[in-house]
């Protein structure tokens, strides 16, 4: 996997070029981020032509590897005007490995308005006109390449709210399954929607096996990989069983599951909307309550979600899409909510910016609170179609907040904030503060260990050890989201020592290297310097690693805890 393949929308041209030797022991994120702080200007506007979109396989996609099946996807982001990168399962990323391509970077900007398609095989990137799949969901998307090429082909593609350039925008990803996983964070559907580009479709026939330098140790140490993670509790059991909805009971125990726009910290319905109902109900209609994301997932924590009838209605759902959806926005009813996440896939929207949005516009007096048929029609309706008060809802949570002069917007650089209260939850809020991509919960995430204790204990409601909790966790996430794997190892990593030599094991194997444990927490470092010095020069300065100050001065309940870190406690976070 050493070939660079560029694609020029200005031209229409592509060229592949041999990997820099600087680039060498990089992939997915580490890759993606180095990419754009080195050809991308800081301060280019993130929709201009200035502005590149990389997506990267791991540096362990493409192997027999357990849960190695990510896709980076990085850009300057339109949500956030940070740096950003986003993972994702589905099939593409094993796809460009075993093609040998380490990055595909589309570059340059569109001098017509014609929409492309990219098709990638071993022969080279193709351009496709695309006009036809123009103002097409993305699941009608999928079914029309399915059609053209099989089943088998890989898809990367954009909805309607990608081609409108909305800031919410995500990129979607076809799984082996024909479900949709998302680059969801920081609109880079937008990116990608700006540069005409509907969609990449990606064929692999006959495509050699990523080169392993030493297969016996390789397997080996994949070997003991697999059964750590199904020795944890957390990897082994509850992801499996309860999907990450799992969360929603044990954060409301906590007192941690922001509630009615992050008014309180504990749900009256719960137990409506929590991971063993939406089990229960998965088993009773017949659906799947256990499913991967990419070939070669063991933990399964997705699921298919059906109608009453049968008919398949979402799958992916995710705790956070529930949470903001059944708790943040009041929602009660299952299928609405589920019905609301098949509708933001569909249209191409994040549905954590999209959740956390609607909560705002209920905050606004735009949606009555806990209208799950209104949210449905908003999307469908005001969203996909692209009218004045779509648009504003479709550039996201902020954007909600400043239409309607509202000083309750939970954001952090424009980001909606994810499911977890960072006053119950304080870890957690140095993250959404500091990360260099927004309020990113998977940047750092101190669950693990402010609630789930997995990795020892930290007080959730304690300022002790929180800014350094956050920093080693970000720190070994950004080397993580370089493997190529689900960030779901974390788990099994902070308790179980063989996942992280194991881990590293592999690493070594396929490449004949030498990587330590040191080396490794390295990288993780590196790229978060990098990031952050992008930052910097895109404008971005300490006074933006704030929370919103509604946090400070209002205690959330049942702890009646507030936002108590000063400016110069967070600004420890960087002294590394």
């Amino acid at each position: 996997m050493d070939k660079i393949v560029r694609v020029n929308m200005t031209d229409l041209t592509t060229r592949t070029e041999a990997a820099p030797a600087a680039w060498t022991g990089l992939g997915g994120r580490g890759l993606t981020s180095t990419i754009i702080a080195a050809e991308v200007p800081p301060r280019c506007h993130p929709l201009g032509p200035n502005n590149k979109l990389v997506f990267a396989p791991g540096l362990l996609t493409g192997t027999l590897a357990a849960q190695s099946g990510r896709l980076s996807a990085g850009a300057k982001s339109p949500l956030t005007k940070t740096i950003k990168e986003s993972n994702s399962g589905g099939t593409a990323a094993q796809q460009l490995a075993k093609l040998g391509i380490k990055a595909l970077i589309i570059e340059g900007h569109p001098t017509t308005e014609q929409w492309h398609r990219l098709h990638v095989t071993a022969d080279g990137v193709s351009f496709e006109t695309a006009d036809d799949l123009a103002g097409r969901n993305n699941r009608e998307v999928i079914a029309a390449m399915n059609e053209e090429y099989g089943n088998k082909v890989g898809v990367l593609t954009i909805g309607v709210a990608g081609e409108m350039r909305m800031a919410a925008a995500d990129i979607s990803v076809k799984d082996p399954d024909q479900n949709i996983r998302s680059h969801g964070r920081g609109g880079l559907g937008a990116v990608m929607g700006a540069k005409r580009v509907k969609c990449i479709t990606i064929e692999d026939p006959g495509a050699a096996k990523v080169p392993v330098a030493d297969p016996e140790k390789f397997r080996a140490a994949a070997k003991i990989f697999a059964k750590t993670l199904l020795d944890h509790p957390v990897s082994g059991q509850g992801l499996p069983i309860y999907g990450t909805d799992v969360l929603i009971n044990i954060l409301n125990e906590a007192g941690g599951l922001p509630t009615k726009n992050f008014r309180f910290g504990r749900c009256p319905h719960h137990d409506a909307i929590s991971g063993e109902t939406m089990h229960d109900v998965i088993a009773e209609r017949g659906g799947k309550v256990k499913h991967g994301c990419h070939a070669g997932c063991i933990i399964q924590c997705s699921q298919i979600y059906t109608t009453e009838s049968g008919a398949f209605l979402t799958s992916g759902f995710e705790y956070e899409t529930i949470w903001g959806l059944g708790a943040n926005a009041m929602i009660e009813n299952l299928d609405d909510i589920a019905e609301c996440d098949r509708l933001m896939d569909d249209i191409g929207i994040d549905s954590i910016e999209g959740a956390v949005m609607l909560a705002v516009a209920m905050e606004a007096g735009v949606i009555p609170w806990g209208d799950g048929k209104e949210c449905q029609r908003v999307l469908r309706d005001e969203i996909g179609k692209g009218t004045p008060l779509g648009r504003i809802l479709g550039n996201g949570t902020s954007s909600v907040g400043r239409a309607y002069g509202l000083v309750r917007v939970p954001v952090v650089k424009d980001e909606g904030i994810p499911a977890y209260d960072p006053r119950s939850v304080k870890g957690i809020g140095v993250t959404y503060a500091t990360s260099t991509m927004g309020a990113d919960h998977t940047a750092g995430y101190t669950v693990a260990t402010n609630i789930l204790k997995v990795g020892g204990y930290v007080d959730p409601l304690s300022k002790e050890g929180q800014v350094e909790l956050s920093r080693n966790l970000q720190i070994a996430t950004a080397a993580v989201d370089s493997t190529g794997m689900c960030i779901f190892i974390a788990f099994p990593m902070l308790d179980i020592p063989e996942t992280f030599t194991s881990l590293i094991d592999m690493i070594n194997a396929q490449y004949g290297l030498e990587m330590t444990a040191d080396d490794f927490l390295k990288m993780g470092k590196t790229i978060l310097k990098t990031e952050h010095a992008f930052n910097q020069g895109a404008g971005f300065s300490k006074a933006q690693d704030r929370l919103p100050e509604f946090f400070n001065y209002e205690p959330v309940p049942p702890h009646n805890a507030v936002w108590d870190f000063t400016d110069e406690e967070l600004d420890e976070f960087w002294n590394f």
